[in-house]
């Protein structure tokens, strides 16, 4: 007898607790050998004053596992609730988001029939690092954290899944002709891995056009990677044009752990009717077989289930009278895929898993580089005057402020140069950076720079952060003004 797999399941939310139940039978019917270690996560947990949506113990299991099968939850509105899906992912390093976008033509109505990629998000950083501060009175900020560990690990799992899965090309989505540093360390690593990788095309698009492509020819792509925000966008883009965003699952891969659910959210308004399609958890699920060694009982429920939407039985998400023989509920689909195990789909290609699957990695190793400060760029709140001169007041004022042979070199505002040479047509609000260097570039201390910001306080104007200018191995790593 064959060892049981431990995993963990939650039911979730919504919809979630329907579909898990008709996803399970599934994979009892077909042989799968799992342990179910079930826990509570999401809103129960939420309104019971865990502003986290997880019990310690359930922690504990998901470590103690290290498999988790998750339903979708919904997090309540209002302020004080995270993101318990970014919690998980990030707690447990679930570095690599991966979520294939395949088009079921005819038997599911599209307009891409050929359509058939792999977006490969990053899950940790980025944007969804979730660091945001309010600065002053009229603006915010979020940080936009970018590591090459980050980047490296992403784009060799996307070039490694490719090599694994016989796919023959993966595409670069950044904004890197704007966020020169961020973006740009994205496309820089990516095109260091891809040179290791001779056997696979590799190719680079601007990700709002590439977007574009996405819903427009999707078949031109084979496996996207990209950063966290933009995969996030483009994979549900990607997922409807499929014809159902309810169709797509999705696996969050990190070192020796994994997370396996549905792209979509809980839908509370229909909970509980019995309507909801549980096709993107079960093809989540089925990654999981995979994962974890089950890749004959993974064949088992993706021949079956393609069987079903080619016989045309379909849950109402999905339904159409030209292309569909039987409209059922989500517990009688669950029944249509049971009844079609060991059958082989007629129309759609016969799938197939092997050991081959796995994909190998290589322990990232840390990078040292030369560091040196060279300037300081230290952000005001700053409103005590209006009309078109501010610029040049603000300006004429800080240029009196040095220390250490700091000096005034610029002032932007939301990133544009206004001081000095700025135009009066330009508006600006009460955030201020001011950017201070040496006139003769040579290093500067934080001392330095604490002297310089005792200087600016001294002269009554309000700091709300510093940024260090710095250089590292001799290049300059911090961005221009526009328009500098």
């Amino acid at each position: 007898m064959s060892k049981k797999t431990p995993i963990t399941v939650a039911y979730g939310d919504g919809i979630g607790p329907e579909i898990m139940k008709a996803t399970l039978q599934i994979l009892e019917a077909a042989g799968a050998e799992l342990d179910i270690d079930e826990i509570e996560i999401g809103e129960k947990v939420y309104l019971k004053g865990n502003t986290a949506g997880i019990e310690p113990s359930s922690w504990d299991s998901l470590r103690r596992n290290r498999i988790f099968l998750k339903a979708p939850i919904t997090t309540p509105q209002g302020g004080g609730f995270k993101s318990l899906n970014v919690t998980i992912r990030k707690t447990l390093g679930l570095y690599a988001n991966v979520r294939p976008c395949i088009s079921y033509s005819p038997y599911i109505t599209t307009k891409h029939p050929k359509m058939d990629l792999v977006i490969i998000r990053e899950n940790e950083e980025d944007l969804y690092a979730g660091i945001e501060h309010q600065q002053t009175d009229e603006v915010t900020q979020c940080l936009k954290l970018i590591s090459r560990p980050g980047c490296e690990k992403i784009v060799r799992y996307a070039f490694e899944y490719a090599r694994a899965y016989g796919r023959k090309k993966v595409t670069c989505l950044v904004k890197d002709n704007i966020m020169k540093l961020t973006d740009g360390l994205f496309h820089q690593v990516f095109n260091e891995i891809a040179a290791e990788y001779p056997d696979i095309e590799h190719d680079h698009w601007i990700v709002d056009i590439g977007a574009a492509r996405v819903a427009d020819t999707p078949e031109i792509f084979d496996v996207i990677v990209t950063l966290n925000l933009y995969g996030d966008i483009i994979s549900d883009i990607a997922a409807q044009i499929t014809g159902s965003v309810g169709l797509a699952g999705s696996a969050n891969i990190g070192d020796g752990i994994a997370m396996f659910e549905a792209i979509h959210g809980s839908a509370p308004p229909i909970a509980g009717q019995n309507v909801a399609n549980p096709s993107g958890l079960l093809l989540g699920a089925i990654q999981m077989l995979v994962y974890i060694g089950q890749s004959k009982v993974a064949e088992k429920v993706h021949n079956a289930w393609l069987r079903t939407i080619e016989d045309g039985v379909h849950t109402a998400d999905i339904y159409c009278e030209a292309t569909s023989t039987q409209q059922v509920t989500t517990s009688e689909f669950a029944e249509a895929v049971i009844k079609r195990i060991g059958q082989a789909p007629e129309k759609f290609k016969v799938v197939s898993y092997d050991s081959d699957n796995a994909i190998k990695l290589q322990e990232v190793k840390t990078r040292k580089m030369k560091k040196e400060i060279v300037g300081v760029d230290i952000f005001l709140q700053w409103s005590e005057k209006s009309g078109e001169k501010r610029p040049a007041i603000l300006g004429d004022a800080l240029a009196k402020c040095e220390a250490e042979g700091l000096k005034l070199k610029m002032i932007t505002n939301r990133g544009l140069k206004v001081y000095p040479d700025g135009f009066p047509e330009t508006f600006c609000t009460d955030h201020w950076r001011c950017r201070f260097q040496k006139i003769d570039e040579t290093p500067v201390s934080n001392a330095d720079i604490i002297q310089l910001m005792q200087v600016v306080d001294k002269a009554g104007f309000d700091i709300i952060k510093t940024e260090n200018l710095c250089t590292f191995d001799g290049k300059i790593s911090y961005s221009l003004g526009q328009g500098q």
